[in-house]
């Protein structure tokens, strides 16, 4: 029997330029994973549901309905269907407030995962409460701050199993406005890195915050008359950004170890950050953790009766 014919629950996790997803086992083990660029950002509500299939189709069979859960921004006001957000203090993950979306393929049962919000001040996440939950259900006993480094990065207060309190900081988003379409343009390079030259700018920035952006165009003059390189100069801007990031975070990291979910570039460039300050950190993969989040949610639905009730056993 084919590997693929013991497929049991479907992962997606559905961001704004990507689509992932992951073929399950009953053990929550992956089977198979696939991606594409169909991500919310390029869809309309009648796209997502072909867009899905597309990706999981040789996952499917005849006569078997197969519950797909889904995290992310598949879940926002512009994606297949809005999911509520539930209010902090909350469980990141269960599987009793999934929202279920309904597919016109009768070989699949999708359910969306719900993001969380935060009044006072305001704030959002999809996609980040699912890695938080993956997190909870690896180490029961968490309890402490996450990190987790992306376009618009997220710090979170975890307590008693619960996501207590949040802040997002557009940091990534700056970088990419500021290293391709303003004038530092000219002068960051699209990839390479320089840790010395990123570490000593979080410091910078962290010391005199109020001169940031004098520190900026620093980068273009000095790639003008000092030949910085484009390697050295994606750095520093990383860096400077990072550093304010920093410098409006430390009720978070000071007095408190981390756990940084992310990439494994973006991830270790923050922890190298958050040590010039002397914190400890704990870099976990994000893809494992995203994956734990999902299996948790998906354990809940399965072994819930009335959950069941519209799923077929193949």
């Amino acid at each position: 029997m084919s590997n693929l014919l013991l497929t049991r629950w479907i992962g997606v996790d559905w961001g704004t330029s990507r689509l992932r997803a992951w073929a399950m086992n009953s053990e929550g083990t992956v089977l198979a994973r696939s991606a594409s660029d169909s991500g919310m950002g390029s869809l309309r509500p009648n796209d997502f549901e072909p867009a899905l299939l597309a990706l999981v189709a040789p996952w499917l069979r005849e006569g078997c309905t197969i519950p797909v859960i889904c995290c992310g921004m598949v879940g926002s006001r512009q994606g297949w269907l809005e999911a509520p957000y539930m209010a902090v203090p909350a469980a990141p993950v269960t599987g009793g407030d999934l929202t279920r979306v309904n597919s016109r393929d009768q070989r699949i049962n999708v359910h969306i995962i719900p993001g969380i919000m935060q009044l006072q001040p305001a704030d959002v996440m999809r996609g980040e409460e699912t890695q938080i939950g993956g997190l909870l259900a690896q180490e029961p006993g968490f309890s402490g701050v996450v990190c987790l480094p992306g376009t618009h990065t997220k710090w979170a207060r975890v307590r008693g199993g619960e996501l207590v309190g949040f802040s997002t900081f557009m940091t990534g988003e700056l970088f990419s406005l500021l290293a391709e379409q303003s004038v530092l343009r000219h002068s960051v390079g699209a990839d390479g890195w320089d840790k010395g030259a990123f570490c000593e700018a979080v410091v910078s920035s962290l010391n005199e915050p109020e001169r940031w952006a004098e520190k900026l165009f620093s980068l273009r003059a000095r790639s003008l008359i000092c030949d910085l390189s484009r390697t050295e100069a994606r750095a520093r801007l990383s860096g400077l950004l990072i550093g304010l990031e920093l410098g409006g975070t430390t009720q978070y990291w000071q007095s408190h170890n981390v756990a940084i979910l992310g990439t494994d570039a973006l991830s270790l460039a923050y922890c190298d950050a958050l040590e010039t300050q002397g914190a400890l950190c704990k870099r976990y993969d994000v893809e494992a953790m995203t994956l734990a989040g999902l299996n948790s949610a998906a354990s809940q639905l399965l072994n819930s009766p009335h959950a069941l009730e519209a799923v077929q056993d193949g």
